[in-house]
């Protein structure tokens, strides 16, 4: 047996619907097939990818990486379609594109520009994922990365689809010489003590979660300065005890800062693919979405200090 295409969607599918009967019914096939299917390129790959349950399946370590890389593969198959219906119709489309603050936009754009070559991203920065919704909404945008938290989802009307790209731990950015920073995982209460950075509403939940894990650790910041800026900047000032920041889990820390676990893990955030139904096809999601979690996966590989807490916290299965 080789990998063919076909393998790679029902891998992609599982990851989607975390159901092998959800998966057949999709591609209208028995749930035995899948499973049989299944079975058959997980003894190709020589490791399980998935882990069975009685609520359903969850991707392993081992999982997740060949999903990513699958995505990629059925995107790249799904661009050469949609590149010949493009070519056919004898005119490129501008995508309207926008992205809160977050580190994935970057290596998003630049493999969508690989697999959707007949079309130019026209990109804009709104920090608010409301806001985001709203531009979608009145049709000011195609497609977005917003972010959202555990149990405050993104709402939204029926013309707007969305899409979870990955749910990620807040981690923290505290100066190299803090007395916290030594520890593996920082108790929240530590830092009861520090100034915080936060970035302003965003329309989604924060930093009402944030101050929500600071009631629940038992305290109030007596100090905190309100920043929206250049990240090489707030780490500057970070590294001159100016205050201390929730930061994304891939932040690389600059000389002088020392990015940490939250010890329990009590701040997730979601990143969210947004876009119109109407204005965006499924070979198009598809592709941006696969750029999306390549784009994280690469984050990820900068980062020892989340791969070390993901090592902790999720262990690989023995071979």
């Amino acid at each position: 047996m080789e990998i063919e295409l076909r393998h790679l969607r029902i891998l992609c599918t599982i990851a989607d619907t975390l159901s092998l009967g959800r998966t057949a019914a999709i591609l209208g096939c028995s749930q035995p097939a899948v499973s049989s299917q299944l079975k058959r390129i997980e003894r190709l790959m020589g490791e399980d990818l998935f882990v069975r349950g009685s609520a359903g399946v969850t991707p392993t370590r081992f999982g997740v990486e060949v999903v990513v890389q699958a995505r990629e593969v059925v995107a790249l198959a799904n661009a050469i379609g949609h590149r010949s219906t493009a070519s056919r119709r004898g005119a490129d489309r501008v995508l309207r594109v926008a992205a809160t603050n977050t580190p994935i936009l970057p290596g998003l754009l630049q493999r969508a520009r690989t697999v959707l070559p007949a079309l130019t991203a026209q990109v804009s920065s709104v920090y608010s994922s409301a806001e985001i919704i709203g531009l979608l909404e009145d049709d000011k945008l195609d497609v977005a990365v917003a972010v959202d938290y555990p149990g405050r989802e993104l709402g939204h009307s029926e013309a707007v689809a969305r899409r979870g790209i990955v749910t990620e731990p807040s981690f923290v950015a505290l100066p190299a010489d803090h007395p916290a920073s030594g520890q593996l995982d920082v108790p929240l209460l530590d830092l009861a003590g520090d100034a915080w950075f936060l970035t302003p509403d965003d329309g989604a939940g924060w930093p009402g979660v944030c101050y929500d894990a600071f009631q629940a650790a038992g305290f109030r910041p007596a100090t905190v300065h309100e920043y929206l800026g250049d990240r090489d900047q707030l780490q500057r000032m970070i590294a001159d005890g100016l205050g201390i920041a929730v930061v994304q889990a891939t932040c690389k820390p600059n000389p002088g800062v020392v990015v940490k676990p939250l010890a329990g893990t009590p701040l997730w955030c979601r990143y969210v693919l947004v876009w119109h139904r109407e204005r965006v096809s499924d070979e198009v999601t598809e592709a941006l979405f696969g750029a999306a979690l390549a784009a994280y996966e690469e984050l990820i590989a900068r980062a020892p200090h989340f791969r070390a807490w993901a090592a902790r916290h999720y262990p690989a299965p023995r071979r």
